[in-house]
């Protein structure tokens, strides 16, 4: 049963997930990078640098034991999600801007989380059982599970647009059934998950409330508006926990690197609902936002 679920159920599971967002995703979202990139490389650059900065030096301050320090790393590797997506709509943020980082960082991550989990493992387990995590296998799993469904998603939109968009609220539901079943069997598998969200809790939602209050002042410094201040503290903060628990215990097969991601995906559906609350009440007062604003001009 155990195997069952990490060979086939939680690849099935993201492939759904990841399908449901690219079923939401346009050429055009990509073209805005090129056109205007100034808001996209401030998301980028938190996404895919800060995080990771930030979670090294939270598993060293925090003290983590060497696979929570790793399963750290890895929630900061992964990129943004659909659940970002969403809750970045409901807190009127910038969905534009949501939806194109999230798609960029899905790309990028493809090839840096390897990396990044190479590099962790050999930092934080030293004089312990390193798992193995060949970069080419790695790197070919991770686009059978992210980048084809994206593209099948997109592929399915773009020539059949009503269907699409017929279909996108079913598969977003059935994405947070199973993103609750993954975070179930997750924590079915961890004998001692009390006692590891006493050690990881900390580091985890440090990491999350870090980003995101770095996100929002890195993109007030650089006087972007409020919608898209919005969108980057939250693409900054919520990460994709479905694949980070895909790669924990599908790829890596470690329940223990797998805890800072269930610990971290149950924690950003407080934040993620704190900023729909906060911010969410200002779509009647909202400005209308012109295409330049949404390009990043």
């Amino acid at each position: 049963m155990e195997d069952f679920i990490k060979t086939l159920f939680l690849p099935l599971a993201l492939m759904i997930i990841m399908f449901g967002m690219g079923m939401t995703l346009t050429p055009a979202d990509f073209k805005r990078v090129i056109l205007a990139p100034k808001a996209k490389l401030l998301g980028l650059f938190n996404q895919l640098v800060l995080l990771v900065l930030v979670a090294f030096a939270l598993a060293h301050l925090f003290r983590l034991p060497g696979e929570l320090a790793v399963g750290l790393m890895l929630i900061a590797a992964c990129p943004g999600g659909p659940t970002s997506n969403i809750i970045s709509h409901l807190s009127n943020g910038d969905t534009a801007l949501s939806v194109t980082l999230t798609a960029i960082s899905s790309t990028v991550t493809v090839f840096t989380i390897p990396l990044i989990m190479a590099f962790s493992m050999g930092h934080f387990m030293e004089g312990s059982q390193v798992i193995h995590l060949p970069f080419g296998k790695t790197v070919l799993q991770l686009m059978i599970v992210t980048i084809i469904p994206i593209a099948l998603g997109m592929l399915l939109r773009a020539g059949k647009p009503a269907f699409a968009a017929r279909m996108t609220r079913s598969v977003n539901i059935v994405s947070v059934v199973f993103l609750a079943l993954v975070i179930g069997v997750a924590v079915l598998q961890e004998e001692e998950l009390g006692r590891q969200f006493m050690e990881a809790g900390p580091a985890t939602i440090a990491l999350n409330l870090l980003t995101m209050g770095l996100g929002f002042s890195a993109a007030s410094w650089f006087r972007l508006p409020v919608r898209q201040r919005i969108t980057i503290s939250i693409e900054s903060g919520i990460q994709n926990g479905t694949l980070a628990l895909a790669i924990a215990l599908g790829i890596m097969g470690s329940a223990r690197i797998a805890v800072p991601a269930v610990v971290y995906s149950l924690l950003m559906f407080g934040t993620g609902g704190w900023m729909i609350l906060r911010f969410g009440r200002r779509r009647e007062r909202a400005v209308p936002v012109s295409a330049d604003t949404v390009c990043g001009g």
